[in-house]
């Protein structure tokens, strides 16, 4: 079939998509249909934690706009009939031939949005976005492959029980790459102590000043809130850190207490609700201080900002988050890679 172009203007020196013009007067053209790209080849995704170390490939085949073009591919994953509603990143990068990942890795990505322990029907997609210069007034292109259903099998991660006294009971920290280390976070009372409990080899640790000790003594907390708390046990340490993700901004006059947020360890997400603000800005920041390890903001707060899909930057130079005055739900997925995002929604 012969193939239809449409002519391009060329941004000179504004449009990073193009390849550059041997001479004056070269013209490029894109395709009137873009092929876009597609997943020819999906792994065995019957996952087992015994093959954890085993690679498994994604095969794909690029996006075709008919000219040499920047372009980065996502693969993405989501609950089969969910409309891409609920996603998953995989992979990002500027190839798509072959996506490389080891079973430890796809297996702790899926598990935020298929149960463990049993055979869920999934929906894959290749994304690829052709890129522009920023400040050229043009928009990227997208172009998504058809989804590519495959059952998935996903194996819950080893986990030590945390046995709280008290009235928080128990909650768990997993180990996503079994290999000993542990992380979570988990939510204590004033006053709690805790143990862990290894229920695959029937082990339990107490222990103290950061040392973990078989059969030991509960280790004691003593303020309450959230804790990200990591346990090695190979070389038989832990340590338990307060964890605090809270809203700051013109809410509380930009000063401690921060509003401070819940988790969600299903969703594996942070929250709070209900909450009414004027006017003004927010951000989000651990522990009330503006030099820990995230400090969440927008690139460019006077875009035209999704709420819904808050696409957030961790750095000290990101812009605040501008809301009008309202009563609202807030959503946060901390990811500290780079992809974070919030929902910021009025309260029903």
């Amino acid at each position: 079939m012969k193939n239809y172009f449409k002519i391009l203007i060329a941004f000179v020196g504004v449009l990073g998509l193009f390849t550059s013009c041997e001479k004056d007067g070269d013209q490029l053209v894109m395709r009137e249909n873009v092929i876009a790209p597609t997943i020819t080849t999906m792994p065995d995704l019957t996952l087992s934690r015994e093959d954890g170390a085993n690679e498994l490939i994604f095969k794909c085949s690029p996006v075709d706009p008919g000219f040499n073009a920047s372009v980065n591919y996502f693969l993405e994953a989501s609950p089969a009939g969910n409309g891409f509603e609920d996603v998953v990143l995989l992979y990002n990068g500027v190839t798509c031939n072959e996506i490389k990942m080891t079973v430890n890795k796809l297996n702790s990505m899926l598990l935020d949005i298929l149960p463990e322990d049993a055979t869920s029907s999934a929906e894959f997609r290749i994304r690829a976005v052709l890129e522009t210069d920023a400040g050229a007034g043009v928009e990227d292109w997208e172009y998504n492959s058809e989804p590519t259903t495959a059952d998935a099998t996903v194996f819950g991660l080893l986990r030590l029980d945390v046995m709280i006294t008290g009235g928080a009971g128990t909650q768990k920290i997993v180990s996503s790459a079994s290999d000993g280390n542990y992380e979570g976070y988990i939510k204590f009372e004033v006053g709690d102590s805790f143990t862990l409990s290894d229920p695959d080899n029937n082990i339990t640790y107490g222990g103290s000043s950061g040392a973990l000790v078989v059969d030991g003594s509960p280790i004691s907390v003593e303020d309450g809130g959230w804790y990200k708390l990591t346990a090695n046990t190979t070389d038989l340490t832990f340590e338990n850190q307060q964890y605090l993700v809270g809203i700051v901004g013109n809410v509380n006059d930009w000063s401690a207490p921060d509003l401070v947020m819940d988790y969600d360890a299903e969703g594996k997400f942070w929250y709070r609700n209900g909450v009414a603000v004027p006017t003004g800005d927010i951000k989000f920041r651990h522990n009330e201080d503006w030099n820990n390890d995230f400090n969440f903001g927008v690139v460019d707060n006077s875009a035209d900002l999704d709420f819904k899909n808050l696409e957030l930057y961790n750095d000290g130079g990101s812009q605040n988050i501008p809301l009008t005055a309202g009563t609202y739900d807030f959503k946060l997925w901390i990811n500290l890679d780079g992809s974070s995002k919030a929902s910021i929604v009025p309260s029903k």
